[in-house]
């Protein structure tokens, strides 16, 4: 399993025609008796889990492209790919496959599949026709081999047999020689057969032809011949553009001549597929797959050639970050290193994993920072910073705080990207929106690392706020200074838009940090001014970030919404949109049911009390005349919580001369009394026998006559004092200072509740709990267990 002979990918092909990377693992072949047949299996180098179990089915059609790959479909929508690490391997599999179907391994596809329609279309054809007979490649043949090229795409068996008999009579060259002569004689009749011709072999979508076509000899006349389209009045200067104007620069001399050749045809077949072709319809959508891949392998080629180049990348990077770098020169270097960075997106996640911790260990990040000045190095380094971004946000956050603090703080590399954004010349911000996106991305704290550095949310938040987020804002307070919105254009409309949206995402994921930043700056009234914009959008935006921090029902924000008067700009919005029934109506009214429904009584108080006369006309919604009511309940309840606890005295001295006198209790008062005192003897009794240092006396009383309550803590205290002036006496000669009295306990007292005696060091401390049996208030209970407690 370890001859590297058999290292492949496997690779299936997505829905959006793009080839997805299933693993690294080794190939066999071998006979599978689940699947009654020679089979193709992979297993997985990491855990030797089988990747593949495809089996070699009779009718499948497999394709070798390029010299190390394999490419077929097992189903409708299904396209698999090996791709091999050795050519040798390639060729051994190759040739097990051509031996389970009885094919010569000396071709490159085996056959098409055949549905029942292509059968029955393949009985007509006699038996004789193995091949397409392809005419003479003459000048006078031209429109007859154009019209069979074009009558075989509808069938999958006749362009097989055409793609065939053109590699087999070396067909496309000598097709080629002929455009030179067509050419040459402005031939137009022909050029445009030739088009046709051209046209269609492509669509044959067979790799094999690709490789001729587009070799170093070849492509440029192809590129010709796509030139003549019959639709065009004058043909198109395709062949013009690709040898002067669209010239190769190598920033750093690349030896690698195979490297340099496959670099000049990816991007020539890259421009074919772009430019010159047109858009495929429905139907022809699937005849240029081939053409796609063949693409997609060189580019990972490339980079895989570029990243194993350790000379070439070193010497990159040197001349990056070094400052005596002409600007000419540092503009190349940077938008190479964009390319490249751009190419690396058709790597699989591993590889392109790899390839930046490539770019990281050469030090990319300090490198982009230099040259800043300039507007082409600024833009071809922001993009470079969202691939980036897009890799590791933490690795981009760890550099950006590592970085020097000088006095400019427009010099720091996530400034410059919030620069890039407030400056996007597109009138569609369609770049702003990207590098929003970024820092979007950036400021999450779901993605900040929790395990391996805790305080990475903490710093870079506190970073972020000090250093950048003056610069983000700079738009929306410039633009909103003496509560005024000069600037109302579209364009600034859609970056404070942008600003908003951001701002947003902070007061839902930030908590400390935003708020301060809100109150410092009071920006939410800053933001309201936007609520009179002619742009319903911005209007939208700015009570969006309102919602927000209302929906936190933060009691600090609230109280600060209450002082400013921030619910002004909000209603008067409302009051001007009238009875249209809109986006921007339904949004204020929401905002309004919620504070409702969440009853936030601060908001609804303030609401209520200085707005209610201008909303108590609208009456197609009920969230008005609701605040109303739960304001009224509010106050309703606190009425009656006053008017519960802020009783006078005398009122309570009356309700207890009305209970004492009542007849049914004075037996009861008489036995009390008496009980009381007996409770007392037997409970000092108790605490001259108990250890000295801390006693519980218990009392049982049916009244609340605070004057015996006020007598029994003031003899408890005395009793206690005595005791331990005696000890004083007996260990100091001193003694003991008698504490003044205790405080009475009054009704309006907790029901639990302990009084302590201001005492000296050697004066007891009594401690007084009234135990209530019944009810809570003192008022109504009857029985009360009283605790003292002598320290």
């Amino acid at each position: 399993m370890s001859d590297t002979r058999r290292r492949v990918k496997v690779y299936t092909l997505n829905e959006d025609r793009q080839w997805d990377d299933r693993g690294t693992g080794h190939v066999s072949s071998s006979f599978v008796e689940r699947l009654k047949g020679i089979s193709l299996l992979v297993r997985a180098e990491s855990d030797g889990s089988l990747l593949l179990e495809s089996k070699i089915s009779p009718n499948t059609a497999y394709q070798k492209q390029q010299d190390t790959l394999i490419v077929w479909s097992e189903a409708d929508n299904y396209d698999l790919a090996l791709s091999f690490q050795e050519k040798a391997g390639c060729d051994e599999i190759w040739e097990k496959i051509c031996q389970v179907q009885g094919k010569d391994p000396a071709l490159d596809i085996t056959q098409d599949p055949i549905d029942e329609s292509e059968e029955e279309r393949f009985e007509e054809i006699p038996e004789t026709s193995h091949l397409v007979e392809l005419p003479p490649c003459e000048l006078s043949r031209l429109e007859e081999i154009a019209d069979l090229v074009t009558s075989v795409l509808s069938s999958p068996i006749r362009r097989e047999k055409l793609a065939l008999a053109l590699m087999s009579e070396g067909y496309i060259k000598k097709l080629l020689g002929l455009f030179r002569v067509c050419e040459d004689l402005d031939n137009r009749e022909g050029l445009h057969h030739l088009y046709e011709i051209v046209r269609g072999v492509l669509f044959l979508n067979k790799a094999a032809l690709f490789e001729v076509m587009f070799s170093d000899d070849c492509i440029m006349d192809v590129v010709g011949c796509l030139e003549y389209d019959p639709a065009l009045v004058q043909p198109k200067r395709h062949r013009e553009f690709l040898t002067k104007t669209a010239k190769f620069k190598e920033v750093i001399p690349i030896t690698d001549s195979e490297l340099r050749q496959k670099i000049h045809q990816t991007y020539r077949v890259q421009y074919i597929q772009d430019i010159i072709l047109p858009t495929p319809s429905v139907f022809e959508e699937n005849f240029l797959s081939t053409l796609t891949s063949f693409i997609f392998f060189n580019k990972v080629e490339i980079v895989s050639m570029l990243q194993e180049d350790e000379k070439f990348l070193t010497e990159v990077f040197a001349q990056l970050t070094d400052e005596a770098t002409e600007d000419s020169k540092r503009r190349e270097l940077v938008n190479f290193v964009k390319e490249f960075c751009a190419f690396s997106q058709t790597l699989q996640p591993q590889n392109r994993d790899a390839f930046f911790k490539t770019l990281a260990n050469l030090g990319i990040l300090p490198a982009l920072e230099i040259g800043m000045d300039d507007l082409q190095v600024r833009a071809a380094a922001t993009d470079i910073f969202s691939y980036l971004v897009e890799f590791s946000p933490s690795m981009v956050r760890e550099f950006v705080m590592q970085e020097p603090q000088q006095t400019d703080d427009d010099v720091l590399l996530i400034n410059v990207v919030i620069k890039q954004m407030i400056c996007d010349s597109d009138p569609e911000l369609g770049g702003a929106v990207q590098l929003m996106g970024l820092l979007r991305t950036l400021i999450d704290p779901e993605n900040m690392l929790a395990s391996t550095n805790k305080t990475e949310k903490t710093e870079f938040l506190s970073f972020f706020y000090k250093y950048c987020m003056h610069v983000l804002t700079a738009p929306l307070l410039a633009n909103t200074a003496h509560d005024k919105n000069p600037k109302d254009n579209f364009q600034t409309a859609q970056l404070l838009a942008l600003i908003l949206e951001l701002l947003t995402f902070c007061v839902e994921h930030h908590t400390y940090h935003i708020k301060t930043y809100i109150m410092n700056k009071d920006l939410l009234r800053r933001v309201l001014v936007l609520m009179n914009s002619k742009h319903t959008f911005l209007a939208l935006c700015a009570l969006r970030f309102m919602r927000r921090i209302i929906g936190l029902k933060d009691e600090y924000y609230n109280r600060y919404i209450i002082k400013g008067n921030l619910f002004e700009p909000v209603i008067n919005a409302l009051l001007d949109n009238g009875t249209r029934y809109n986006l921007l109506n339904s949004a204020i009214i929401e905002l309004f049911e919620f504070i409702k429904v969440e009853d936030i009584k601060s908001l609804i108080a303030h609401i209520v009390d200085n707005f209610y006369k201008a909303l108590e006309s609208i009456e197609y919604v009920q969230t008005f005349k609701g605040l109303k009511g739960r304001y009224e309940q509010e106050k309703d309840r606190q009425s009656q919580r006053l008017n519960r606890y802020r009783r006078d005295a005398r009122s309570l001295d009356e309700d207890e001369e009305l209970w004492f006198n009542d007849d049914d209790d004075d037996d009861d008062g008489e036995a009390v009394e008496k009980r009381m005192e007996d409770d007392f003897s037997d409970s000092y009794g108790k605490y001259m026998e108990a250890k000295k240092g801390e006693s519980h006396w218990y009392f049982s009383v049916h009244s609340l006559d605070y004057n015996i309550l006020l007598t029994l803590i003031l003899t408890a205290s005395l009793t206690a004092g005595a005791a331990n002036g005696a000890n004083g006496a007996n260990n100091n000669g001193k003694a003991a200072a008698i504490p003044p009295s205790s405080p009475a306990v009054t009704p309006n007292n907790s029901s639990t509740s302990s009084v302590k005696t201001v005492a000296l060091p050697s004066t007891p401390v009594v401690k007084v709990m009234l135990l209530y049996k019944e009810g809570l208030n003192p008022i109504s209970v009857k029985t009360h267990l009283i605790a003292v407690t002598v320290n």
